[in-house]
């Protein structure tokens, strides 16, 4: 029975500890963000080209920010005769506000890059692949729809990576062999991997240029 209760503290402790990395992992990205836009230091390779992936979720990152925004002084405006409740709030709003244009900017700033070196694959501030054309077999336009669907599953192409925008990837990269993808939640080696490129034929002719 000790031992019983000794493993569970062990994995509760972990889990947290889990937790705490992957919230500093994302609130750090969301200041990266804003410091690469306001910089204008965009995440691409000397001579590669980026390529956005941010479409499909851009109108409701907007929505969310600008009503976010509007909420701050109609909440400042009601709860203005309590102080010690008005400056909390008003903490909370101005942050929540920040974090959801960090987190857009993430994504704007860390587009998918294609170039003489390879293929980068991103997500945001979280996911950031390097494939070397010597490691790519082939890139394909490939349109998959899948709800809830797991990052990494086995697949046609054996164990694939789909970095889904909305459920959706239209990009397919088939690798020569695998490679080791680090993940948010870990190492994973993959066989292949599915993305989202908001500009589809411009990526394929990019990627024509360096691979027949």
């Amino acid at each position: 029975m000790t031992e019983t209760r000794f493993t569970a503290r062990t994995s509760l402790w972990s889990r947290v500890r889990y937790l705490a990395r992957r919230a500093w992992q994302i609130e750090l990205g969301v200041w990266v963000g804003l410091y690469r836009f306001v910089f204008r230091r965009p995440r691409v390779p000397a001579g590669a080209t980026g390529f956005g992936y941010h479409s499909p979720i851009l109108t409701v990152l907007v929505v969310f920010i600008v009503l976010s925004a509007i909420e701050i002084p109609i909440v400042d405006l009601i709860v203005h005769p309590w102080p010690w409740l008005r400056v909390p709030l008003l903490i909370a709003g101005i942050w929540g506000v920040t974090w959801m244009l960090g987190l857009l900017l993430g994504f704007l700033t860390r587009p998918h890059a294609v170039g003489p070196e390879g293929i980068r694959v991103r997500q945001g501030a979280e996911i950031d692949i390097d494939l070397p054309w010597s490691v790519v077999d082939r890139v394909v336009r490939s349109k998959d729809v899948a709800e809830k669907a797991p990052k990494v599953a086995d697949g046609e192409h054996g164990r694939t990576l789909a970095l889904r925008m909305q459920d959706e990837t239209n990009v397919l990269i088939v690798l020569e062999h695998p490679v080791i993808a680090r993940l948010p939640q870990g190492p994973e080696s993959v066989d292949a991997v599915r993305l989202w490129v908001d500009d589809p034929d411009g990526f394929m002719s990019t990627v024509r240029t360096h691979i027949p």
